[in-house]
């Protein structure tokens, strides 16, 4: 549960600034005024509306991403007909992002070995060459990579394993999703 929490915190930060635009539409009584900018009965409930459905996005996103494997996640995409070159590069960035951390951590500790410090205008300067450094390490190995996944016999489509069938707690969350959906469209349609 933390993780989650963590997790929904973060991306709701950038998530919440597109938010705030909402809050500044016309239309119904203003509450409050600056200049140019009136908040607005209409604008409140917007953002409530959209806050809401936003959260709860977040939670079914995050909550799909904590409880099913990352290649089960992409097998899915295969077989929902997402395009084959967006879910080759999900799978090759899933794969390649603990090599460009690994990478990123010992530059980090090359630098602090290196005694890392001074004023901050040099530490900026030893962070954006470490950047740029990292960014032509990352393209090369991604290049040799490419190449051997092509002298393997890579065609740029992942191969789907076989597809589990569903249980009984599939068809329990099946049920119960739909139910609640269709309470909310019924109580959203009897106001």
């Amino acid at each position: 549960m933390p993780v989650l929490l963590k997790r929904i915190v973060v991306e709701f930060a950038f998530v919440g600034v597109v938010l705030l635009g909402t809050l500044f539409r016309g239309g119904g009584e203003t509450i409050w005024s600056w200049g140019s900018l009136k908040v607005t009965t209409v604008g409140l409930v917007v953002l409530g509306s959209v806050t809401l459905k936003a959260l709860l996005s977040l939670l079914m996103l995050n909550v799909l991403t904590l409880t099913t494997s990352i290649p089960a996640l992409l097998n899915a995409l295969v077989i929902l007909r997402v395009p084959p070159l967006l879910v080759a590069i999900l799978a090759s960035m899933y794969r390649y992002i603990n090599v460009l951390l690994r990478e990123f951590n010992a530059m980090r500790t090359a630098a602090k070995s290196r005694n890392f410090g001074g004023s901050p205008r040099w530490q900026r300067q030893v962070i954006g060459n470490m950047f740029g450094s990292l960014f032509i390490r990352t393209y090369e190995r991604g290049e040799r990579v490419y190449q051997a996944m092509q002298a393997r016999g890579y065609q740029g489509v992942p191969v789907v394993t076989s597809v589990p069938s569903g249980g009984w707690r599939d068809i329990v969350s099946l049920t119960l999703t739909a139910i609640v959906a269709l309470l909310g469209q019924a109580i959203y349609l009897l106001q």
